[in-house]
């Protein structure tokens, strides 16, 4: 699915379920914290951290599902087309670090 149709979604979850959008500067908070919520499991799941029970039982799909909706919603309430801008990174990307990877001797351990 397009970057494009996503945004469309959340905007139209918004609209029927949501009132509105929350200003930006709560989204903001908000990714934040779906974000540390996504570190927590990383760290402890497949970082050096013990794991508890009740992090066992979290899905880390649905986190980060959580994260890309807060996303999509602080793109729409910023006019911000995701997906020309995802597009735009990923050209530049490959421009910037078309030799880059293959030469690094770190990712060959």
């Amino acid at each position: 699915m397009e970057i494009t149709n996503l945004q469309r979604l959340a905007d139209e979850w918004i609209k029927q379920y949501g009132v509105r959008y929350f200003d930006p500067l709560t989204n903001m908070a908000i990714l934040t914290e779906e974000v540390g919520e996504v570190a927590r499991i990383i760290a402890r799941r497949y970082g050096e951290q013990s794991e508890k029970e009740s992090d066992k039982e979290v899905d880390l799909g649905e986190e980060l599902a959580d994260v890309l909706f807060v996303v999509l919603c602080l793109a729409n309430q910023t006019g911000t087309d995701l997906q020309s801008s995802f597009n735009e990174k990923l050209k530049s990307k490959a421009d910037r670090d078309s030799q880059r990877h293959q030469n690094n001797e770190k990712l060959r351990r």
